[in-house]
């Protein structure tokens, strides 16, 4: 073997141990830290200089971060609740239920923020009675859960009354008041809002609403889909001036290619420009979506560079995954007659589409198919951005539901009707 031939083949070998899935840099999955942050640093600074603002005592304004599925909503959430926990802010973390039970989740967390304000110093001060104030809610809405703290009674007339739009503005108000005793200052950090009821809502938006009329030390983080705006103003008029409502969409391809490439290189791993172009066609720059093809490929590229031709052969498998992970666990949740719709969206294309538009795509007047429109809303599966308009809260659904259901099938009132006679 000549010496070149033996470098040739070391270096090869070198190439191939890069590419050990035991060093794949990426991470894909619900709400998981991508090794690269890519396109966000604004919103992270931002966010940085409105938790120091509270932190001095001065007024800031909430924030919700609103995107479709897929951007990273959940992910910048949890970074900036790992910010404003190194910032020394009492935090308290849960996602919104679908369905309801948002009190019982959330009282654990108002009860962990108080604990971590020195629950034993607080005899005779706001701590001590934001304590009775949390008793009252948990008895007021019938919540299952450990003692709070022996010894200390409810306040009375103090979130007690069983109305969630009157108790929980209550309750944030005592344990804000609490915080700012105790100099400190409080954040609540809630993913997937539009699941919250409408009172939830409304509750959730007097709350905020209270504690910045009195400069409280509170600040509320939420994250959702993208009619949360809408929903919060339509809970009160108010809401619009109460939170930066920050919109979340794919990556530019500057930071979609950063995303991309900077977990490699940080390997010793390069990728080709003909990857990096088709990895950006196939994912349109969605964060979760570039995480899935980066993993997917690593493990299937033989050495580095990683090349075109090593992204196109693994594609349609990443496509299957997809399929059989990402979106067929939200198709399966849906009845036949909301998978009809989606259909009939899709035969339409990515969309927003008009209602009108879909109704006619299925062979039936726009009032046969309002209520599983509505009920596709509340799913999250669809959103509305202007009034009569419907569009995917999925990234590229479209081109699934025509690969799970490749023919469109017409709705017929009719026949459902006939099909409940019978039975």
């Amino acid at each position: 073997m000549s010496l070149i031939t033996f470098l040739l083949n070391s270096l090869n070998l070198v190439n191939s141990s890069l590419m050990d899935r035991r060093n794949n840099p990426y991470a894909p999955g619900a709400g998981l830290q991508p090794p690269e942050l890519a396109g966000r640093d604004r919103l992270i600074e931002d966010a940085s200089i409105d938790m120091d603002r509270l932190l001095a005592g001065r007024a800031t304004k909430g924030t919700m971060l609103l995107g479709l599925r897929g951007v990273g909503k959940t992910v910048l959430l949890n970074r900036l609740h790992g910010m404003a926990e190194e910032k020394g802010i009492k935090t308290g973390r849960i996602e919104a239920p679908e369905g309801g039970a948002f009190p019982r989740l959330l009282v654990p967390e108002l009860r962990q923020i108080l604990y971590a304000l020195d629950l034993q110093a607080a005899a005779g001060n706001q701590l001590r009675r934001a304590v009775g104030a949390l008793r009252n809610f948990i008895g007021a809405f019938n919540i299952k859960i450990g003692d709070v703290e022996f010894g200390i009674e409810p306040t009375p007339g103090r979130a007690d009354t069983g109305n969630i739009e009157q108790d929980l503005p209550d309750l944030i108000v005592a344990i804000a008041e609490a915080g700012k005793q105790r100099k400190s200052a409080i954040a609540l950090f809630l993913d997937e809002v539009q699941y919250l009821s409408r009172s939830e809502l409304s509750a959730l938006v007097i709350a905020c609403h209270e504690v910045a009329q009195r400069n409280l030390p509170f600040m509320f983080v939420g994250a959702g889909l993208p009619q949360i705006a809408a929903l919060a103003g339509n809970a009160k008029s108010y809401a619009e001036r109460l939170f930066n409502y920050l919109q979340m969409g794919p990556l530019e391809p500057v930071a979609a290619k950063a995303a991309l490439v900077l977990p490699a290189e940080s390997e010793g791993v390069e990728f080709q420009d003909l990857a990096v172009a088709e990895i950006l066609r196939a994912t349109e720059g969605y964060p979760y979506f570039l995480q899935e093809w980066g993993f997917h490929v690593w493990n299937a590229a033989a050495k580095s560079p990683i090349r075109g031709l090593d992204v196109e052969h693994v594609t349609p498998q990443i496509v299957q995954h997809l399929d059989a992970n990402f979106f067929r666990v939200r198709f399966d949740r849906l009845t036949v007659l909301q998978n009809k719709y989606l259909r009939a969206m899709a035969e339409l294309g990515p969309g927003p589409h008009k209602t009108g538009e879909i109704a006619a795509v299925l062979g039936v007047d726009t009032s046969a198919v309002s209520t599983i429109r509505q009920q596709l809303i509340d799913k999250g599966m669809i959103w509305s951005q202007r009034y009569g308009e419907t569009a995917f809260t999925v990234p590229m659904f479209d081109a699934f539901m025509k690969r799970q259901m490749p023919s469109l099938e017409k709705h017929d009132p009719r026949r459902r009707r006939r099909l409940s006679k019978r039975r």
